[in-house]
């Protein structure tokens, strides 16, 4: 198959920041849940500017894993950045996102997948029934969440949860700002494309630690939501589109 965008059926994107000690266990994961959909994979993994033992760690899963491939950030931008750089770089119709702590569950992805039944214009968001956060977090987002889906009429109780899978060619037309991918519902919704939610697994993070404070997010989320809005107003589209 020609090495080139879009000749895989999906690709997983993994963003991840000084996460070593999850490189492993969570690539043979995701390379099982892939293969149980039976199609051409890959996995893209995003180094973003990791200063411990990550890149050696993706190294030796890329030996074990030759679906694996990784890119790589010479500095730190931050983990829009990353999924926009993995979308750009992989070669799968489809995407699916999951974040690299370890707190998505690979083995939810075949069921996501399900669940397009062969549509190119629908993205799946993951919705995590059981939150395995200290309670800070949950707390701050389940206002968060609450506030966003009132605003912005996503229709989607859990924007936070890093497991979506959605068209690679969708993601592109998207306007690219800083944590973006905390509204890739409405964004996508704004483009005329349909969403869907599926009831997905959560976990507690075995290794490392978060690479974000829960109050910084909750503030920075307040004024990128009214972005969002301010974009929902200012978006027209036609109703259908003839070439001749």
């Amino acid at each position: 198959m020609a090495d080139t965008p879009e000749s895989l059926a999906i690709s997983a994107v993994v963003p991840v920041k000084n996460e070593a000690d999850n490189i492993l266990p969570l690539v043979t994961e995701i390379d099982a849940a892939l293969k149980e959909i039976g199609a051409p994979y890959e996995i893209v993994y995003v180094n973003d500017g990791s200063d411990d033992a990550t890149p050696q760690r993706l190294k030796d899963a890329q030996a074990a894993f030759p679906a694996l491939r990784i890119v790589t950030h010479s500095n730190s931008c931050g983990q829009s950045r990353a999924v926009a750089t993995g979308v750009k770089h992989a070669r799968g119709r489809m995407i699916v996102t999951l974040d690299g702590d370890g707190q998505n569950v690979p083995a939810d992805i075949p069921g996501m997948w399900a669940k397009l039944e062969g549509a190119d214009d629908l993205m799946v968001a993951g919705r995590r029934m059981k939150r395995r956060d200290v309670w800070i977090k949950r707390v701050s987002s389940r206002w968060a969440n609450r506030i966003r889906a009132r605003l912005l009429q996503d229709e989607t109780p859990d924007t936070g949860c890093g497991l979506k899978l959605f068209p690679r060619h969708a993601f592109l037309e998207l306007p690219y700002f800083n944590h973006m991918h905390r509204f890739l519902p409405a964004l996508m919704q704004r483009h005329g494309y349909r969403v869907t939610n599926h009831d997905v697994q959560h976990r507690f993070r075995e290794h490392g630690t978060s690479k974000y404070g829960t109050l910084d997010r909750l503030a920075v989320s307040i004024f990128d939501i009214f972005g969002v809005m301010w974009l929902q107003r200012r978006m027209s589209r036609p109703d259908s589109i003839h070439v001749e």
